[in-house]
């Protein structure tokens, strides 16, 4: 669907109709169906079916690999908790395990998390789920500060190689006016006063009442 700007400058442009930052591509380290993707450090969990001397939870390493009896080494990197899983399935079968049933869990991650800084309590770097959402997000640094602008939210985010950035109210969010948004892996939250919301000042001059997200294309 073609999105008209609604203002535009050397700053930024905002775009109409978008209805919340758009979902990043795989590309951008995250899948718009939003799965966990496994990266360098990341700790997880492998566990074949019936042979209890193969299943371990073990450290990807910094190259992205992991490294199991009769597997050898596989390439974990970039894959879901699913497809690795099916590649170490693929390996035992030539091994000597018949019909191999293999399971693959994330258990911590170091590489797929959000930033969340600004007007929070604990502000930093907090792993992301599949469910993650703003709220979530924002409760995983222990909420707003006493005197946080909650209307003065923004999402920044690598969409298709273009850097993006999306202006939310968490009052609007808690009182239904819009849905609390996804947020994916790479994410960065501002709460509060920031260089980034101060770009969006001409837009919410004219509009100060908005019933929507604002989502605008950093230059």
């Amino acid at each position: 669907m073609h999105e008209e700007p609604l203002v535009s400058s050397d700053r930024l442009s905002v775009v109409s109709g978008a209805g919340g930052l758009p979902a990043p591509e795989r590309e951008d380290l995250t899948a718009g169906d939003r799965p966990a993707l496994i990266g360098p450090l990341d700790t997880i969990v492998v566990d074949v079916f019936n042979v209890p001397d193969l299943s371990r939870e073990m450290q990807v390493d910094a190259s992205g690999r992991i490294a199991m009896p009769l597997v050898g080494t596989v390439d974990a990197r970039g894959k879901t908790a699913g497809e690795l899983a099916s590649a170490v399935e693929a390996a035992l079968r030539g091994r000597y395990v018949r019909n191999p049933e293999v399971t693959v869990n994330i258990k911590s991650s170091v590489s797929q998390v959000v930033t969340v800084d600004g007007q929070v309590v604990e502000p930093g770097l907090y792993p992301v789920t599949n469910q993650m959402t703003l709220m979530r997000a924002i409760a995983s640094a222990k909420g707003l500060a006493e005197f946080a602008r909650q209307e003065d939210v923004v999402i920044l985010r690598t969409v298709s190689g273009r850097r993006m950035a999306g202006l939310y109210n968490i009052a609007s969010i808690r009182r239904g006016a819009y849905d609390d948004p996804a947020i994916y892996a790479n994410d960065v939250i501002v709460v509060g006063d920031s260089p980034q919301r101060r770009r969006f000042r001409d837009v919410v001059s004219l509009a100060p009442l908005l019933a929507a997200p604002l989502i605008a294309f950093l230059q």
